[in-house]
């Protein structure tokens, strides 16, 4: 069985040929394995959000492959790519970026409509969801009436409705004060051991990067 994502010799340059150039990543290469969390350690500016949108499909490279379950993503159109994106990754930020005219359960429940389910099953997974990451009771509050870690546990939810392969997470719990951080990062880990679906996940916090399975390093644009 192939694995979830492969990044091989991802390079990318912006402004190249002018003397602003910069080389953001350097022929990184990157496995995750199906079920494995992997903490992405980086620091500010060093192309790490540039490497998950190249790994979410959003962005492309300038030489090297993605492949996606062992598909190689170098002549995907855009349609594919949005599909792909709609139905086999889910994307959680630093900051939610919840609609906040809907409730929580409504944050869930319209990717999955946008992907065809039923609007019954719809209602019933973002329910279900929101059970498992103890926000169950405040599934029919907007997220102005959720707490800072309510809401980013919504995102969590948001992020998996679709039943995604990987999860990619940019500081997920960056906003957060370290109490919070703790409680929302132990809901984001046993949301993903429970679905048995693969994560990276980018983070400063060296704490949290070592209750994942595996550390990679992003240092002068290659994995280490």
């Amino acid at each position: 069985m192939s694995d979830v994502l492969a990044l091989e010799g991802i390079e990318k340059i912006y402004n190249r040929g002018q003397p602003s150039e910069v080389a953001v990543l350097r022929g990184a290469d990157l496995v995750i394995g199906r079920g494995e969390v992997v903490a992405l350690v980086a620091p500010s500016g060093s192309g790490k959000s540039t490497l998950l949108h190249i790994a979410g499909l959003l962005d492309t490279p300038d030489t090297g492959r993605v492949l996606l379950d062992g598909q190689e993503m170098a002549g995907a159109g855009d349609r594919l790519r949005t599909r792909l994106r709609r139905e086999r990754l889910g994307f959680v930020y630093q900051f939610h970026h919840l609609l906040p005219e809907f409730t929580a359960a409504e944050n869930i429940i319209l990717p999955q409509l946008a992907n065809g389910t039923a609007p019954k099953a719809a209602e019933a997974r973002a329910r279900e969801l929101l059970e498992r990451v103890g926000v169950g009771a405040r599934a029919d509050h907007r997220p102005a009436a959720l707490s800072g870690g309510e809401q980013q546990r919504v995102a969590f939810c948001r992020a998996l409705a679709n039943g995604p392969a990987l999860l990619l997470a940019d500081e997920p719990t960056g906003n957060l004060d370290p109490g919070t951080s703790d409680v929302v990062f132990a809901a984001l880990m046993d949301l993903v051991r429970a679905t048995g679906l693969s994560a990276l996940i980018a983070t400063h916090n060296l704490e949290l990067a070592a209750r994942m399975d595996r550390v990679v390093r992003l240092e002068e644009g290659r994995i280490l």
